[in-house]
Order: C-alpha cells, then structure tokens, then sequence
C-alpha cells in the first residue's frame, strides 16, 4: 500500500477478530513509532506492547472510552518522559503506530491518556517510572466487520492559501 493511500484510508476500528497479532509485525509497528518526529531528537517516548488477555481487561476496566482493548489482541500503549514536548512526540509515534496498523492490515483505534483522571494508575499497572506520562492506548487488530468511513469536511473548507 502506497503511503497516501494508507493515510487516506486510515481508520478508528472498535471491533477486533480475536487472531493474535505476529511477534514480527507488532516489532514493525512500533519500529515505525521510534521513527516519528521528535524535538529536539529527545525521543522522549517508550512503548508498552500488552497482549495478555488479562492485562488488557484491566486497561480496559480502567479507561473510560477503551472497553473495547479487552477484545483487541493487541494493546500499544505509548508513554513519555515528562520533558516539554512529550506529547507532541508521543502524539507523533501514536500516529505512526495507527499508520503502520493500516499499512499491515490492521484496524486499530487511538484511546487518550494525557490529563486523563486514570493516566496515573495506568502508568502504576504497566510499571513506569516516575516522570513518564501516558499518552495514548492503541488497540489493535483485524477488523470484525464493516469499517465504517465517517464524513470528512472537504478540502475547500480546511484548505486557506496565504491567510485564513
């Protein structure tokens, strides 16, 4: 799949067949993470890679809009180091993540963490250090079903040439 086509296609995916995600691949996802845009080149970001069934269900029990991780073979969960540009760097390698997904096969969903009431006791769950922050959960899996394409806003409302 051509770079363009996979960004065009990019879906939020909630529903997962229960077929476990190859060691190799889940190495490729988080490989084009690390690969991210970075400031200053910190690369402040670490990566947990859950796949125990329990695991998962407590992540989900946890985060208020990720129930659906329990069912995912597959949670990416991306932490940073508290340093001042770590959410942009973690929203960066999040968005590789989801990409590199799509490029694979995969649906996957993007499930917030950063200033979230339950970040803290999902860094405590997955054992972080002091100082990181959750940045966002990534489930991950084949579809179940129909993707569906929600409406986007055309180019020519988003799109200003030279001012707003």
């Amino acid at each position: 799949m051509d770079a363009i086509e996979c960004l065009k296609t990019r879906r939020s995916v909630r529903a997962y067949l229960p077929e476990p995600i190859p060691e190799t691949v889940i190495e490729d996802m988080v490989d084009a993470a690390r690969l991210a845009a970075t400031a200053r080149n910190e690369q402040l970001w670490e990566f947990v890679a859950v796949t125990d069934p329990a695991m998962r269900e407590k992540l989900a029990g946890i985060m208020e809009y990720g129930k659906f991780i329990a069912q995912a073979p597959l949670c990416i969960v991306v932490l940073c180091k508290d340093e001042k540009y770590y959410l942009e760097d973690g929203s960066a390698a999040t968005q590789n993540i989801l990409l590199a997904a799509r490029a694979h096969g995969l649906g996957s969903c993007w499930v917030a963490g950063d200033k979230k009431p339950y970040a803290d006791q999902v860094c405590k769950l997955l054992g972080a250090p002091r100082g990181y922050k959750l940045v966002a959960s990534v489930a991950i899996g084949k579809p179940a079903g129909e993707i569906k394409t929600p409406s986007k806003r055309s180019l020519k409302e988003v799109l200003h040439w030279e001012k707003f």
